[in-house]
């Protein structure tokens, strides 16, 4: 038997839409279904999907002139509504609701079941109030959209209006007629990573395969864009050449002088830096060591410039903010006139205010809740009335999301608390627990840092069931949230002595955690040390008499699928049970796969001979064969047929390769609708989560019923 279980023989499994590889995957998934059907089991699905469509959940709007819109799912209408309201009566706590565009009506009438994925309003000049939008709506929930414009004061689609096929399509609006379109119109258009590579103008009524192009990148790169920036008195183009994951050029567009033509004139900073422009500043923040007119930068770091200078060839800049130790900047947004910074201390945030007209100084904005998640964003920079207005938004693990609102004082240092809006009900019962964050040593002996939720007074005598999220990778932080579907499908369940479970939220490295060096510290070669400090964190909470190899549990999705694939292939004697969800799994054949190929920086290329030695070292589907384990923890992988990010060919040849090795305690699940992230609804979501909780449950409860005969 080779990695694949005979390449040639399974072959028909890489046909995503083939009848035989679907009905396959339906009879998998039906046994899956099967073994995990009971009362418990429905319960939990009813009470994730009640939760999920519950009336007086917190309730997030933006605002578009006097609009403040939303898009609003619930079991009535699981497609969603969008919807507008007043700021008075949303604030009051009774927001009147008009619908703009109801997704089911438009999906009975279309006979296709439209999955909502943002609007894009039309800027309109002097303020007035905006009406037009592009909406983006997937036919499955993957990544590919059809993009239309829509007009809120008719709610209908605009007569004769933009509209751009399916695709993965980026569209910016450059004028009231006119648009910045990359789309893949033919095979010369499309990047290896199946993204766009080429820019068109299009003008209201013209054919989009006929609209000039403005921009192109290479087809071995990522991908190319380009959006109009229409920020008042800073009006600009900007375009971005992406060559690979984490390395980008990013260019501005300059008029010609005298009659000349213009041209894209690259915005001269290292490429694996990160660029903004806020009026007349360009912001850069460092992804590894800058060494600049004599000073040295280092990696995370926070710097600006007058960007004409700059372009005009000055090359110094103002540090903005450094980090210290255990510091990472986790996010950066801008007001009218000022920016926010949020920062992240040992993966706990605080926001910063940032005053470009005094001098870049910072302060620190007053109000954020202590070890809590904050995000922060501006409520409408382009209002002349609330244009220094924010919104936080914070929660932890045991606390429900509060929503305030509040404004950058014209004086930094003399701006109030935000105003509490609304703050979520709790969806579960969380008395009997509590938090505390605690570090594992890492086999090279770093330390890694992760979020114990566990029960007061809990017995440490190993029996405790412990399920561990993680994921270590692409610079993504996880940081403290409140979950209903992690306090309703895990923490709310009870052992039959009584005793509830805990959760785990672990800070591996190849994540964003500690800034671009925690990141980096897992890149390529280097990504079993994201592994490790998995087997760390599982140790750790053995060792100290929490859990138990039986009781120790562990999900990933996505990257964190080839986390949990390599859990499995690595360290199968420390877990009791693996979910692993849209994952990667064949590290041989990834960047052919779906969009893959844009992901080489992070992993490598298996075509270079070097990186295809450690790739197969990583390659959850060659580890089963290159390094036989006699250990099979009972595993659930799971994906979704139209997931046109990851694809769902590397979960079914993984379940194909442990099928032909005899295991029986592997099962398969394979939804056809949900893209990447895996539903497209309420009730699908319900069923997805609740699902891995079962399997883990019954994994670390009674095992022996995931073996099949």
């Amino acid at each position: 038997m080779d990695t694949q279980r005979g390449t040639q023989e399974l072959d028909w499994l890489d046909e995503i839409h083939g009848e035989r590889a679907l009905a396959w995957a339906h009879r998998r998934a039906a046994a899956t279904d099967a073994v995990l059907d009971s009362p418990e089991h429905r319960r939990i699905v009813g009470e994730i999907a009640e939760a999920l469509d519950a009336p007086d959940r917190l309730v997030l709007v933006t605002k578009h002139g006097q609009r403040y819109t939303n898009f609003w799912q619930d079991a009535e209408h699981p497609r969603g509504l969008w919807r507008s309201s007043d700021w008075d009566s949303y604030a009051a706590g009774s927001p009147v609701w008009e619908t703009l565009l109801d997704l089911d009506a438009l999906s009975a009438q279309e006979g296709v079941e439209w999955v909502w994925a943002g609007a894009h309003w039309r800027p309109e000049p002097d303020g007035a109030e905006p009406h037009r939008a592009l909406l983006s709506l997937s036919p499955d929930g993957g990544d590919a959209t059809r993009i239309r414009e829509f007009d809120v004061d008719t709610k209908a689609w605009v007569p004769g209006g933009f509209d751009l096929p399916l695709g993965k399509t980026n569209a910016s609006w450059s004028g009231p007629d006119e648009l910045l379109v990359g789309a893949i119109t033919g095979e010369d258009d499309v990047t290896r990573s199946s993204y766009a590579r080429c820019v068109r103008r299009l003008a209201r009524g013209a054919a989009l395969t006929e609209a000039p192009v403005v921009f192109e990148v290479d087809a071995s790169h990522v991908a190319g864009g380009a959006g109009h920036e229409h920020t008042r008195g800073f009006e600009r183009e900007l375009a971005w050449d992406s060559n690979n994951f984490y390395e980008s050029i990013t260019y501005l567009w300059v008029d010609g002088e005298a009659g000349a033509p213009g041209r894209w004139a690259e915005i001269e900073v290292p490429r694996d830096a990160r660029v903004s422009l806020f009026r007349e500043w360009l912001v850069v923040r460092t992804m590894s060591e800058w060494s600049l007119g004599g000073a040295v930068y280092g990696s995370g770091t926070l710097l600006a410039a007058p960007l004409a200078d700059w372009m005009a060839g000055e090359r110094s800049m103002r540090a903005v903010f450094v980090p210290g130790a255990g510091e990472a900047i986790a996010g950066l947004t801008f007001t009218a006139t000022k920016g926010l910074l949020t920062v992240l201390k040992d993966v706990a945030s605080r926001v910063l205010i940032l005053d470009p007209a005094d001098g870049w100084s910072v302060t620190e904005l007053p109000g954020v809740p202590e070890l809590s998640s904050v995000s922060v964003w501006p409520v409408d920079d382009e209002d002349d009335e609330f244009g220094d207005d924010y919104w936080m938004l914070s929660s932890g693990f045991l606390q429900p999301s509060t929503l305030r609102r509040g404004t950058l004082a014209a004086s930094a240092a003399l701006t109030e608390p935000a105003a509490l809006i609304a703050a979520a009900p709790a969806r579960f019962d969380a008395s009997s627990f509590e938090v505390s964050q605690r570090f594992a040593v890492s086999e090279d002996g770093t330390r890694v840092p992760y979020f114990l939720v566990a029960p007061r007074g809990v017995q440490l005598d190993g029996r405790t069931p412990v399920l561990i999220s993680a994921y270590g990778g692409f610079r993504t932080s996880l940081t403290p949230g409140y979950s209903p579907a992690v306090g309703l499908g895990w923490l709310g369940r009870t052992t039959t002595d009584g005793r509830h479970p805990a959760y785990v939220l672990a800070n591996l490295r190849g994540g964003g955690e500690y800034g671009p060096a925690w990141h980096a510290a897992a890149l390529r070669e280097k990504r079993p040390r994201a592994f490790e400090d998995l087997a760390a964190v599982a140790r750790d909470l053995q060792e100290f008499g929490l859990s138990s190899p039986a009781t120790t549990t562990m999900m990933g999705r996505s990257n964190g699928g080839l986390l949990a694939g390599n859990a499995y292939t690595r360290y199968p004697e420390l877990f009791g049970g693996i979910s692993c969800g849209v994952p990667l799994l064949d590290m041989l054949r990834y960047t052919t796969l779906s969009a893959g190929h844009s992901w080489i920086a992070e992993y490598g290329d298996p075509e270079v001979p070097e990186d295809a030695a450690f790739l197969r070292e990583i390659s959850p589907v060659h580890r089963l064969l290159d390094h036989p384990q006699s250990v099979f923890p009972p595993l659930l992988t799971w994906t979704t047929t139209s997931d046109d990010r990851v694809g769902p060919v590397q979960a079914r040849r993984m379940a194909a390769a442990l099928d032909g090795l005899g295991v029986k305690t592997a099962w398969y699940h394979e939804e056809e609708g949900g893209g990447h992230a895996g539903s497209v609804d309420h009730a699908d979501t319900a069923r997805m989560l609740a699902r891995s909780y079962s399997f883990l449950w019954l994994a670390a409860t009674q095992p022996e019923a995931l073996r099949r005969s």
